[in-house]
């Protein structure tokens, strides 16, 4: 049994199950470490998002075709923001040799719709990193490559309406490569999410070390 929290913190008061997993899958008000909605977007399979408090990370697992063109179809783990704000996270593929387009990100996103604007920062099967955009709502995708194949820690970071985003090694500092605009109004969702890039499949991929840092006011 979890006991639920609104905050914008780890509940406390919380009875684990015996493995010490706490597990979302189709969640909304549900806390998930700092998460607190655990949604699939689009038409996937049905995916889900395991938090370990022990290590602080989350298995994300996800179905989907893509996230591109003008709709995408992933498992997301969000909470709502307003401002500026930054996504850092560790991201880790299954030693198993993952599908080359699958996709592990951090988003922001405008709405919970396929077909939402949205801004992240993508780390692919076979180990290429892009920016990817959507600029308006139903609109195309685009995207821009980072130099450093196989990065494994990410950020992306709000300022405004301009999304930044760097890679690093596993040393943990990091380099900026892209940035893009996008309009995006009032609260907004950002978190964790993965894409299968299977319509039939799931796959997954562990996030640690996520932090979500706000802008001081």
């Amino acid at each position: 049994m979890i006991n639920h929290c609104n905050q914008f913190i780890l509940c406390l008061a919380v009875m684990l199950p015996v493995s010490g997993l706490v597990a979302a899958s189709q969640s909304v008000n549900k806390q998930i470490g700092i998460f607190t909605g655990s949604t699939d977007v689009g038409k996937p399979l049905p995916g889900s998002t395991v938090f370990s408090p022990a290590s602080g990370s989350y298995r994300v697992t996800g179905g989907g075709e893509d996230m591109w063109a003008s709709e995408d179809s992933f498992h997301f783990s969000w909470v709502k923001l307003t401002g500026d704000a930054t996504l850092t996270a560790d991201v880790q593929f299954p030693a198993n040799v993952p599908q080359p387009l699958e996709k592990a990100v951090l988003i922001f996103r405008q709405s919970l719709d396929p077909a939402s604007a949205y801004a992240d920062l993508a780390i692919h099967g076979d180990g290429h990193a892009t920016i990817q955009w959507r600029a308006v709502a139903g609109g195309k995708t685009e995207d821009a490559v980072a130099p450093l194949h196989g990065p494994a820690r990410l950020r992306i970071e709000r300022k405004g309406n301009l999304f930044i985003t760097s890679v690093g090694a596993a040393d943990g500092k990091l380099t900026a490569f892209s940035s893009t605009t996008v309009v995006m109004n009032g609260p907004v969702y950002v978190g964790i999410g993965f894409c299968a890039h299977n319509a039939a499949g799931l796959a997954s991929a562990t996030f640690s070390n996520v932090k979500i840092e706000r802008a001081a006011k």
